[in-house]
């Protein structure tokens, strides 16, 4: 219950004046200042003004196009990126906010040289070295405020060498079944990297996991559903389902327990079950329509219930 609610219903259950309230209120602690916030506030002004500046650095370079050359650009982004480095060295304090700075310029200089040379390299690539080269600076950080946006970088890259790999990239085939599978692996091994088994190593925080389960989850399963539109049931759907699964059991067990992931994880395979069942529904032939709905309701109704129940008793479990 929220605390400042809980006090305004003890006032008006034991009848108290404004004076006794407000006395109230200051033993719940509501004239105090938050706990840690002295702490919290000018690390978390610093990381907003780092992400506000690398990306407005961006966009300011776009917006002023025409008024640098070809070198000048560079020279700005490379002498942003040589400067929050060699900041983040000789001030500490602020390492974590410039080397953020500094993976913003490492994205931001690759997508200006992407536009200038036009390589034809594939966006996946880009967006892969990126991820590479902002390993060093997240593991000097240590910190999820470096692995958190590199988590999204590398499921980016992920999700679009999938697209570029994929056969028919406006449908989903059993042909290109290693090719899906490759691109979920490929962000899962990334998240087992940021989770609790290599914190020691990395430094990561709970953010980047999640991050990164909610993003594969996504992936997983927006490939899996789109493979039941097809004629059959194709074999992606089922990989899908499995990985999840295994996903899944691993994220119920000690070691790995967090009931953020494992509730992103267990949607995931609701909604799995929930379409293949109305897939098997409807595809089957007979029955009446409205019939089937109310079944596949039902059916999802007790499987979401089921499944919270799970998590709640998991969650206890690992309380206790």
């Amino acid at each position: 219950m929220d605390l400042r609610l809980a006090v305004y219903q003890l006032a008006s259950a034991h009848a108290l004046d404004a004076q006794q309230t407000r006395q109230l209120q200051e033993v719940a602690g509501f004239q105090r200042e938050p706990a840690r916030l002295a702490y919290w506030l000018p690390r978390g002004v610093a990381v907003l003004g780092a992400a506000l500046l690398g990306m407005g650095l961006i966009c300011w370079v776009a917006a002023n196009w025409e008024d640098f050359g070809r070198m000048g650009r560079f020279a700005l982004l490379q002498g942003m990126l040589a400067a929050a480095c060699v900041g983040a060295f000789a001030v500490p304090k602020a390492r974590v906010p410039l080397l953020l700075l500094a993976l913003l310029a490492i994205g931001g200089l690759f997508a200006y040289f992407g536009q200038t040379y036009q390589t034809g390299a594939d966006p996946w690539q880009l967006f892969a070295l990126w991820a590479v080269l902002a390993l060093p600076l997240c593991f000097v950080a240590r910190s999820d405020v470096l692995w958190t946006p590199w988590m999204l970088i590398v499921s980016t890259a992920a999700a679009l060498w999938m697209q570029a790999h994929a056969h028919h990239s406006w449908r989903i085939s059993s042909a290109d079944l290693s090719i899906f599978v490759s691109g979920w692996l490929a962000v899962l091994l990334a998240c087992a990297f940021v989770s609790p088994l290599l914190a020691r190593w990395t430094g990561a925080g709970s953010w980047a996991l999640r991050l990164g389960l909610v993003l594969a989850t996504i992936l997983i399963t927006g490939t899996a559903v789109s493979a039941l539109f097809g004629s059959e049931v194709e074999s992606p759907y089922w990989a899908g389902l499995g990985l999840l699964a295994v996903a899944g059991v691993l994220l119920a067990t000690r070691s790995l327990f967090d009931v953020f992931g494992l509730s992103a994880v267990a949607l995931g395979l609701n909604t799995l079950l929930v379409w293949g069942l109305g897939y098997v529904l409807f595809n089957g032939g007979g029955g009446s329509d409205v019939g089937k709905l109310i079944m596949l309701g039902l059916v999802a109704a007790v499987l979401l219930a089921l499944t919270v129940q799970g998590i709640l008793w998991r969650t206890r479990q690992e309380a206790a």
